[in-house]
């Protein structure tokens, strides 16, 4: 389904394209959100972006389970997990794209 990937630098270029900005200052606002998100969650916050989702920290439970490569079994312990929720905008437009 996916069509290839977006990258930073893609961004910062369609973002240029846009606004009369440099691209120095376009790439250091874009590090500068992607941080605070980060430690938005590193601090155990919810980061809402209306219209487009919701990212948060989720504790995974440990468990025994087994590496498939030896088939030896090993301990998992509890762990944050990084989830997205999209928003009911982003999903309904999801929701119509077709192969």
């Amino acid at each position: 389904m996916s069509k290839g990937k977006l990258t930073k630098a893609e961004i910062i270029e369609r973002i240029h394209s846009v606004v009369n900005v440099s691209k120095k200052n376009i790439h250091n606002t874009l590090n500068l959100f992607i941080n605070e998100l980060k430690d938005g969650l590193i601090d155990d916050k919810v980061i809402e972006l209306r219209g487009f989702g919701t990212f948060e920290i989720k504790m995974r439970k440990g468990r025994k389970a087994r590496n498939p490569k030896t088939g030896e079994s090993v301990e998992v312990h509890n762990h944050g997990v990084a989830v997205f929720r999209p928003g009911r905008e982003l999903k309904k437009k999801a929701w119509t794209l077709r192969e």
